[in-house]
């Protein structure tokens, strides 16, 4: 069951201006929408959230912030799927501009299909959640994160302990697609991931 937070209006209506005036935006539309038949429409916006190299390698208190509000994540974007018909073909993507919530582009892809598709899956789960999208970029990885409070402003970055991480495929080698993590037990795989390698000629960790 998916209780989306609502998005900013100005982000979504950006988006509707961009899909109705294509010459009026620097980005260009997708083969997808270019060929689109029908109406087309941006639904069940999602905020991005963007996970920091600090808190998942390791760095001093990222331990402690799996279990509390991850120093290094931080709201980049809310991102809209696309629907003709009854499928999602693309996404819009918005920014935070001085002037406010701006168009930034149209993407499709496997993300977008894999995200659908895990939408899916956890509206059929018992327990409520708020949907949004954590990105690792250094992994290139994106991850459907179910957050446990409902009522929360989409923008913000404190998960819960009982929060969900579902990584879309493609996933890194050895992170599997499509099935959910617990956030605090997938976040020290993410950091064994991302820790840098140990110095020529110091000792291997035990």
């Amino acid at each position: 069951m998916l209780r989306p937070s609502p998005a900013p209006a100005p982000a979504l209506r950006s988006v509707l201006a961009a899909l109705g005036s294509p010459s009026a935006v620097r980005e260009p539309r997708t083969p997808a929408l270019r060929a689109a038949q029908g109406p087309l429409s941006p639904e069940l916006p999602l905020p991005v959230h963007v996970l920091g190299l600090s808190t998942a390698s390791g760095a001093p208190g990222a331990a402690a912030a799996t279990e509390q509000q991850p120093p290094g994540t931080r709201l980049a974007g809310w991102r809209f799927l696309i629907r003709n018909g009854d499928r999602a073909i693309a996404a819009g993507d918005t920014m935070l501009t001085p002037d406010g919530w701006s168009f930034s582009h149209f993407f499709e892809g496997p993300y977008v299909t894999a995200t659908e598709r895990a939408l899916i899956q956890a509206e059929a789960l018992a327990t409520p959640y708020q949907p949004r999208l954590l990105s690792v970029p250094e992994l290139y990885m994106l991850t459907l994160w179910l957050h446990t409070d409902t009522e929360a402003d989409g923008a913000t970055t404190e998960p819960g302990p009982d929060d969900l991480l579902v990584p879309l495929a493609p996933a890194p080698p050895g992170i599997a697609a499509d099935r959910p993590y617990r956030l605090a037990d997938l976040l020290p795989v993410i950091g064994l991931r991302l820790a840098p390698p140990p110095l020529l000629g110091s000792p291997a960790p035990a």
